[in-house]
């Protein structure tokens, strides 16, 4: 439970913040009018001057961005920056566990390849899992 929770739980959370965040329409740092107070009185041009300025975006942008694992190079779930262990019986563990990742990994490619020309569905992918919560 606690390795899900670090890891998978986590990225379930976590990993697609910035691809949603990344749109800023759909999370303004600020609103440069006041929201309507009537139902269908906004158009597009409301909608343009309430947005915040491309500075403020890109630097909003920028924020959501950083603690993307993409973009980071963390350590993968399975894989371990110090050799811990030597002994026979946890290394076959963590050999196995990452074997079973690696078949979860190509399970999520084959799904994605028959999803296309949607994106693909990344967020769990073993690959890109962090080792542990830290951004």
């Amino acid at each position: 439970m606690v390795i899900f929770t670090c890891s998978a739980q986590h990225a379930a959370v976590n990993n697609g913040q910035g691809d949603y965040g990344s749109w800023m329409p759909n999370t303004p740092t600020s609103l440069q009018k006041p929201p309507p107070t009537k139902k269908g009185t906004v158009t597009e041009q409301t909608v343009l001057q309430t947005l915040p300025d491309r500075n403020t975006t890109q630097c909003a942008v920028t924020m959501v961005r950083l603690p993307d694992p993409r973009t980071l190079r963390p350590v993968a779930l399975g894989h371990f920056p110090h050799e811990h262990f030597t002994e026979e019986v946890p290394c076959r563990l963590m050999r196995e566990f990452r074997a079973e990742l690696d078949k979860l990994d190509m399970e999520i490619d084959s799904r994605n390849q028959k999803t296309l020309p949607l994106p693909p569905y990344i967020y769990l992918k073993p690959t890109l899992l962090e080792n542990s919560v830290s951004i």
